[in-house]
C-alpha cells in the first residue's frame, strides 16, 4: 500500500497554505490557511474494512520555556516529544482520495469538535488542545486537521509523518473523544498494512533538519 500526496513532495517542505502557522516577516509568526492536504490511498490491499489515519511530528520541543520568547531560541539539542496533528478513525474501506481542504480550511478559534468527517469515519482531538488550554483566546476542544505551527524560535525543522493504516475491521473501539497516540495503538493491532509519506516545515529560516523516521 502507498500513500500519496499532491499537495506536497515527499521529504521536501510543506507550502505554508497546509499549515496554521508561517512566518509574519518581521522574525516572528502569524496564522496560516490551515489547510489539510491532499492524499490518495493506492494499492489498497484486499480484505481492507476500514482506514485509520493520523499526521504526528515527532519534533516537538519537549520543553516548553522558551518557545517563541523573543531574542532565545529552542536548542536543536532539546529533547522533542510527539505532537499529533490529525487523528481520523473509521473511514470506509471504498475511500481512496482525500481532497486538500476538504477537513480544513482555515483557522477555527477554539477549534473544532470531534465527531463525523466529510469522508465518513470519525475525526479526534488533535494536541492543540493541550497546547492551547489556558489561553485566553485560543483554549478550547481542537479536533481534526489543524496543521504545522513550530516555535517560530525553534532551530530545528520539523518532520510531519502521515501514516495510513488499512484494517481489518470496520470500526475501531474507541471514545468520541480519541487523539492520536490512542488512535494508533487501537489501529496498529489490526493493520492488514501501512503506508505513510512525510514532509518538513519551519517557521524559523536557519532550522536544521533532523530527519525522523515512521
Amino acid at each position: 500500500m502507498r500513500l500519496r500526496s499532491d499537495s506536497f513532495r515527499p521529504w521536501q517542505h510543506l507550502p505554508s497554505r497546509l499549515a496554521l502557522g508561517r512566518p509574519d516577516g518581521r522574525g516572528a509568526a502569524a496564522f496560516a490557511a490551515n489547510r489539510n492536504p491532499h492524499l490518495t490511498f493506492l494499492d489498497v490491499p484486499d480484505g481492507v474494512q476500514s482506514f485509520a489515519l493520523w499526521c504526528v511530528d515527532p519534533e516537538a520541543p519537549s520543553v516548553a520555556t522558551d518557545v517563541n520568547v523573543p531574542d532565545r531560541s529552542v536548542p536543536l539539542w532539546l529533547p522533542r516529544a510527539e505532537f499529533f496533528h490529525w487523528a481520523v478513525a473509521d473511514l470506509p474501506a471504498d475511500l481512496r482520495t482525500i481532497p486538500e481542504a476538504s477537513h480544513a480550511n482555515g483557522l477555527t478559534p477554539r477549534g473544532k469538535p470531534p465527531g463525523p468527517t466529510p469522508h465518513g469515519g470519525r475525526q479526534g482531538l488533535n494536541d492543540y488542545t493541550g497546547w492551547f488550554h489556558g489561553q485566553a483566546e485560543m483554549d478550547g476542544v481542537w479536533a481534526g486537521w489543524d496543521g504545522p505551527f513550530p516555535p517560530w524560535n525553534d532551530e530545528r525543522i520539523h518532520v510531519y509523518h502521515f501514516v495510513l493504516a488499512a484494517l481489518r475491521v470496520p470500526r475501531l473501539d474507541l471514545p468520541d473523544d480519541f487523539d492520536g497516540r490512542t488512535l494508533r495503538a487501537a489501529a496498529l493491532p489490526h493493520a492488514i498494512a501501512t503506508a505513510s509519506v512525510s514532509g518538513l516545515y519551519a517557521i524559523h529560516p536557519g532550522a536544521i533538519p533532523q530527519r525522523t523516521v515512521v
